[in-house]
This record gives structure tokens, sequence and C-alpha cells, in this order.
């Protein structure tokens, strides 16, 4: 008799509400478990918390609160330095399935009840929460305890946490920059060059600063018209043309290039590293009088205005960035200035690099660089455009065939980004991680996701995988300005990590750090990361096709194809190893 009443005892428990943990790379789904992509079963789920981070930066997990009758709660949480989100399950149209991404900020205690009216989820028996955990530069090395706490149907569960502080700080500066891209100023929803859009704009740039990345929003199409808050205002024609005002361009760009648009946040207030000029083959004189000497005047004299305005103003820790986004193809311009596929278009390159060094003065302090977005053509653009280009951003696929590349370019000077998508949320949750350590494995400077604020038409109830997203819009619950993906917040932590491992250079040879990343990521060596030249690389670029590109032969891509969730747990465990050994 004791026996079957201790088993209803336990059962009772068991279907009971509680409240568990999972690590950052297991997402939890809204029935209890951990979708499918990722890998993780019942074990998964943890009755505590236990993580080790460095010094200047943050450890992650989820809180699933698991109520399989449903009804009403509260969920508390106490730790020093944690924020709160509660994590949005977003229905995919594809797979009819449901995955966590949008991060909702919220207090603790949180009240609600299960299922979550405003998410909709039938049958919903479990809500996931994102916990950051912010380890300041200066804390003491230790232990940080809290412990999170879950009422409901008149019972209470704990879950303690605990998180060893160690030693290492994490450097400032970035070993990668994580760069987000968007285009224009069309998708914000407020009152067009109002303080709550010059706001909104501010705080797309807050939410990737925070997260240890860069955004890019360029503020002119493909015909070269430009938008007003995007660059000064001119007047007049030939030698008379000048700026006649900067008020709209220091209303967007000077909170951004002062850094005071970050004051408030942990990293602190810094100006943004990188910024598109509105320079284009259209601004600030018109393509119609291209090879005319009142082309080269107006472009000069109004450069020189901005440079002089940049230098008066003290913008001089930005790099400005002369780059053009344009294609034949759109009709607009005779060249390629983005992507280009035709040696014949160098040569406006050069041009413009003329202009450009004419317009600035002898030993400027402002940053002017001159970057191009290449492709088809990079390796013969890296060899005629040599002291012209100073910022190449490469297509991924094309850029691994040259591993000689990296070296070459940083010899002289140049900066090195390369480019792509974002990994929807229906890829394992780990791929978030493989370009930032791709990056790194590189020796490049930098990535770019080249879209990253389109959500999509509904992505609450009616997602497309966010591969355009890393940010929702916050105006759902009531916060005007964007939230933060579960990705994000992933890709944030390998940063982090990345940039840790490659301080220890100092102390162990960068080769062997490379080595045992790549080896415990996902069984690879360094050199794995590059795809063996393929004979397509050897004909001319005019004879390329997108088709052609995409069955190049790619023998690693097995390497990558079935990553598993905690790929880059096993890259941050070696990594705290090595923090731990610091005193």
């Amino acid at each position: 008799m004791r026996q079957l009443v201790w088993l209803a005892w336990m059962g009772g428990l068991v279907m009971g509400a509680g409240l568990e943990g999972l690590p950052e790379y297991l997402r939890p789904d809204p029935f209890g478990g951990v979708v499918r992509v990722d890998g993780g079963g019942p074990g998964s789920f943890r009755n505590s918390i236990e993580l080790a981070g460095a010094r200047g930066g943050y450890v992650s997990f989820h809180l699933v609160v698991k109520m399989p009758e449903g009804g009403a709660y509260t969920l508390s949480l106490v730790c020093p330095g944690a924020d709160l989100y509660r994590e949005w399950f977003h229905f995919t149209e594809a797979g009819k399935s449901y995955y966590p991404d949008a991060l909702i900020p919220v207090r603790a205690p949180y009240q609600s009840r299960l299922p979550e009216p405003d998410n909709r989820v039938e049958k919903q028996t479990a809500q996931a929460f994102w916990v950051d955990i912010w380890i300041g530069p200066d804390a003491r090395p230790g232990v940080l305890e809290g412990q999170a706490t879950l009422e409901a149907g008149g019972t209470r569960s704990v879950l303690p946490i605990r998180v060893k502080v160690l030693p290492a700080v994490i450097p400032e500066e970035d070993v990668v920059t994580m760069d987000h891209n968007s285009y224009g100023s069309s998708w914000i929803p407020e009152r067009y060059q109002s303080d709550a859009f010059f706001a909104r704009i501010h705080a797309h740039h807050r939410i990737f600063y925070e997260h240890r990345g860069v955004y890019h929003q360029l503020g002119y199409g493909h015909g070269g018209k430009v938008g007003p808050e995007f660059a000064p205002e001119l007047e007049g024609a030939g030698r008379g043309k000048r700026v006649s005002s900067w008020s709209l361009f220091d209303r967007h760009y000077g909170p951004l290039l002062d850094g005071s648009a970050f004051a408030g946040t942990r990293r602190g207030a810094r100006p943004i590293p990188f910024v598109y000029l509105p320079i284009n083959p259209e601004w600030p004189a018109s393509f119609l009088w291209w090879g005319e000497p009142g082309y080269e005047v107006e472009f000069v004299n109004v450069v020189s205005e901005m440079e002089r305005h940049f230098r008066e103003k003290g913008w001089t820790r930005t790099h400005f960035e002369l780059f053009f986004n344009h294609k034949k193809r759109y009709k607009a311009f005779p060249w390629d200035g983005d992507e280009t596929r035709f040696p014949e278009d160098n040569r406006y390159f050069v041009e413009y690099a003329r202009l450009l060094k004419k317009a600035m003065p002898a030993q400027t302090p402002v940053r002017f660089v001159f970057r191009a977005d290449v492709s088809w053509m990079m390796e013969q653009q890296f060899k005629e455009l040599a002291g012209v280009i100073n910022f190449w951003v490469c297509g991924g696929t094309e850029f691994g065939w040259y591993d000689y590349a990296p070296r070459m370019l940083k010899q002289r000077g140049d900066i090195v980004w390369f480019y792509g998508g974002t990994p929807p949320v229906t890829q394992v949750s780990s791929a978030i991680t493989t370009n930032p350590l791709r990056a790194w494995m590189w020796g490049v400077d930098g990535y770019v996701h080249w879209q990253t604020v389109a959500p999509g038409r509904d992505p609450w109830f009616h997602f497309d995988g966010g591969g355009t997203a890393l940010v929702y819009p916050g105006d759902r619950f009531g916060i005007q300005g964007p939230i933060a993906s579960l990705r994000l917040k992933v890709e944030r932590n390998a940063v982090q990590d990345i940039t840790l491992l490659d301080s220890f250079k100092s102390k162990r040879p960068l080769e062997g750090l490379k080595a045992e990343a790549a080896r415990r990521y996902n069984g690879a060596k360094p050199q794995d990361w590059w795809t063996p030249r393929p004979s397509l690389a050897d004909l001319p670029s005019y004879e390329w096709t997108n088709t052609s590109i995409d069955e190049a032969p790619k023998p690693n891509q097995r390497l990558f194809a079935r990553l598993e969730a905690a790929a880059f747990e096993k890259v941050h465990r070696f990594v705290m190893e090595l923090a731990g050994e610091g005193k």
C-alpha cells in the first residue's frame, strides 16, 4: 500500500507544474520538449543551472515553465546581472512547426497563464524564457548565485543558478565584426523625419551594438536617389555646388558618430565603426555629366565639404565608406558597381579613387575608405584594384576558393569581410555561429548578413523562417523599437568567445588555437574550412553562371551539412578551459 501511495504522489509531481533549464544551444518547443532539429531529448532538461563565463560578457540559458494542465503562474528570477526575456513561438508555414526566436523583455516576477493568451499556441504546455547574465569587466572572480522560482497551482518550484566567474576579461574590440545590413527607411512606421523616426533608427543601431555587432543602413536606391536624412542638402551647380544644410544629416548621424546614441549601454558609449556614405554615381554630381569637368568639380567640392565637416565635428573614429550598390542590369548606370562581372568596369573604380583622393586634404584624420562588394571577378579585382579598393566585402562562396587572399589583402592594409545570408530558425541552433567562426578561421575581419530587419508580413503566426531578420519590431509588446532574436543572442555569445579565444594567441600559437576550435566544432581541420579551387575559377568571370557557381565542387560541405546543436558549445568549453588558467 505504501508503494502505491508513493507512486501516486510521484505521478502527481510529474503531472504538476515544474521549472527546468536548458543550455542555450537547445531550443524549447511549446509542448515541453526540444525543437526536433536541435536533437535534444527529455534528458536534456536540468533541475539546476551551472555556467562559467569570462568577465566583460554574458552567459545565457533557457528557463522552461512546464504546466501539463495549464493555468496561471508566476515566475521570479533573482540573480545579479540577469535579464529575462519571454520567448515567442513562431509558427512556420513550410514545416507547420513552432520555433522560439523573438525575445520579449519582461520583468520578474512575471505573471501569465498557459496557454499564453497572445501567442495562441493550441494545447501549449510549456513557456520558455531566455536568461542573460551580464558579468561586468570589473566583477570579482568567484561564484555568482541566484535562483528562479515558479509558483503555480498552489506549488512552488525552485531552480538554483550558479555562475563561475573566471579571471579572464573579454577584450572590448571584437576580433571579427558581425555586420547587419538593411536598406532605406520606408519600412520604419513612425512619421517620416520625426523625432520618433530617428529614435527608431538609433534603436536599431543600439540593439546590434549591444549584441557585439554593427548595423549598416544604405540610404540610396539602385538609381542613385538618396533619402534626405542620409545626405546633407545641396544647392547650386558646377563650381557653385555646395552643402546648404547639415540639419537632417547631423540629426540622423550625429549621435551615432559621437557615440551618444549608445549612452547607458553595458558596452559604453562609442562611435559606430562603419557607415555608408550617400555617394553614388548620381550624388553629389549627376551621372549625366560623367567624364565632363563639371562632374569632377561638383564631386570634389561636395566631398571636400564632407571631409571638413566630419573633421570639425571630431568624427574621426568611424570608417566612412564610398560604396556602389548598383548593377548594370538595373538599367540606371552602364557599369556594375556591386558584384562587378565585366573587367572593363574596373576603370570606374580607378576614376572614383582619383576623385576621392583629390577631395581629401593630406593627412586627414577622417577615415574615408573605398569599399567594393565583390564576387564574380574578385580574384582579378584583387590584382587590378590594388591600392584603389581598401575595403573588400567578398561573396562567401567564391572567397572560399582563395585561401591565399586574406594574408595578401591584410598585408596591404585592407579591411576584409565576406557576406552571405542568415540561417533561418529551421536550421540547427548552432548554424548562426558558423560564419563568425569561419571569419576567424579564415583570418578576415568580419561577416555581413545582407538583410536583417525584414521578418516578413506576419512573423508571429505565419513565419517564413527569418532568413532576413535577426531583430523584430517590438510594437506588438509596447516597445517602440526592435527586440532581439534568440539567434542574435547566440551569435553574440559566439563572438565574445571567439574574441577571447583569439586573445590567448599571446600565450599559445594561433594555429594551434584554430586547430583545436575546428576539431571541437565539427571534427574538421582549419584547412577544411576552405573549398578546393574549382576549375571554374580559372575561366573568365563573364563565362560563369549562378548555376555553375552552385554546382562547383565542395568536398568540405559534409562537415557543415550535419552540424550538431552543441557544436559551438564544445568550442565554448575549450575557451573556458583556457580562461580558467589565467590569474
